[in-house]
């Protein structure tokens, strides 16, 4: 059974309309209230916490990165030592 064209196309319609009105963000939400600022801060939400992690990413970073260089690390691009 196959849908009509004006059936189709309202339903196509529909769905584009969803997926651009799904994006609209309201600005007071994405604002961080004072009270949150606390949360954010906290020792647990920095990137940068785990220096075990940190150097694994460096690593793998500039292993594929050898044209860059920079923070000691030597190779070739190849994941080698």
């Amino acid at each position: 059974m196959t849908l009509p064209m004006k059936t189709l196309l309202a339903l196509s319609g529909l769905a584009a309309a969803g997926a651009l009105l799904g994006g609209c963000a309201n600005p007071d939400l994405v604002r961080v209230k004072p009270w949150q600022r606390a949360t954010l801060a906290d020792y647990t939400m920095r990137p940068d916490r785990d220096p075990l992690d940190g150097t694994f990413s460096e690593h793998v970073y500039f292993a594929r990165e050898a044209a860059s260089g920079g923070k000691g690390v030597g190779g070739s691009g190849c994941g080698c030592n």
